[in-house]
């Protein structure tokens, strides 16, 4: 829907930085449609500031094939800085985080609500899609305040809310998950990398140690 940058380059614009604020996104709801993303920052040094991204889980034109969409926000840009990035119901990754040195603080994401059943929610072996991801190539990397919720009208899992390198340079902190319904065999199963507790129906909150 809105492609900030018409290409990733190498331009360096931290001297005046580009912003994106009070931007919302709807993908159905008021009729059936479909996008594949709804936000590609590819410019580098831009600060988002108040980003919300929604397939809508209802309303007209709602339903798992109905209103598809695979990603909210796609960050190609080095050195991008999001502050108050709301992500919501998509089918794949919500976030999904390209550029090298990318920072965000305060994160809000609930995953799809409708995902009819495990075997289309899975990719190489992994249960589900992480709701934060930073792509294997990043190499520095840091969030804070992250929050991912769930709920599931099936019986479905989701490995991790959030996924990103192993490495020094890639830090996060403060992050939640919380079970919110409403199948009881539905699960998050960690909050990063196969860490942290999982959330279920008896257990419905889980936080980072850090």
């Amino acid at each position: 829907m809105l492609q900030f940058g018409p290409s990733k380059s190498a331009v360096d614009h931290s001297g005046s930085p580009p912003a994106l604020f009070d931007v919302s996104c709807r993908v159905g709801g008021a009729s059936a449609g479909s996008s594949k993303s709804c936000v590609i920052v590819n410019v580098n040094d831009a600060l988002l500031d108040n980003i919300w991204m929604w397939r809508a889980d209802h309303g007209n034109g709602v339903g798992w094939t109905t209103n598809p969409s695979a990603n909210g926000i796609i960050v190609a840009g080095d050195r991008v800085t999001a502050y108050g990035l709301f992500v919501e119901h998509f089918q794949e990754y919500q976030t999904l985080w390209k550029g090298e040195a990318g920072t965000t603080y305060f994160y809000q994401s609930e995953i799809p609500y409708d995902v009819p059943q495990q075997a289309l929610w899975t990719h190489d072996g992994v249960k589900g899609y992480a709701s934060y991801k930073v792509d294997s190539s990043v190499q520095q990397h840091e969030a804070q305040g992250l929050g991912v919720y769930c709920v599931f009208f099936n019986p479905v899992e989701l490995d991790n809310a959030i996924e990103a390198p192993t490495s020094a340079n890639v830090t996060f902190r403060h992050m939640t998950t919380q079970w919110l319904g409403v199948s009881k065999m539905s699960t998050i199963n960690h909050i990063y990398n196969g860490t942290g507790a999982a959330v279920t129906a008896t257990q419905s909150s889980a936080y980072s140690a850090d």
